[in-house]
């Protein structure tokens, strides 16, 4: 539960930090590249949130810990941004909208990533 709520926090300070990145240099770069740098930035927030909140009993040093998180959250942009692109170029959906839907598809994933591979807690 204590997990849940976590990442439901640092998942929601990531995702605002993303969007508010997004905004800022959307108009001055394509909209999937402003995507990827909201997304860098907000990597170090959500990285810190869950190593040190959500996932604070991981069984993972902290490096193992990044390297495998690094690879967890790129699962988790490649799918952002195929379904960013997808709303935004497909359906011409406006690119903070697009951006929200797909931060929130991109969730489930990068938790479930997280909890059972990259902070996997340690055996008793």
């Amino acid at each position: 539960m204590r997990t849940g709520f976590w990442f439901l926090v640092v998942g929601s300070s990531a995702a605002l930090t993303h969007m508010l990145v997004f905004a800022l240099v959307a108009p001055y770069l394509l909209p999937e590249l402003a995507n990827a740098v909201g997304f860098c930035v907000a990597f170090s927030v959500s990285f810190a949130g869950h190593r040190y909140l959500s996932f604070q009993d991981a069984g993972t040093s902290l490096w193992q810990s990044f390297l495998r998180f690094g690879i967890t959250a790129l699962a988790g942009f490649a799918a952002n941004e195929l379904v960013f692109s997808a709303l935004l170029r497909g359906l011409d959906l406006p690119s903070l909208l697009a951006l929200g839907f797909a931060l929130v598809f991109a969730a489930a994933q990068t938790f479930l990533l997280s909890r059972f591979w990259a902070f996997r807690r340690a055996s008793h």
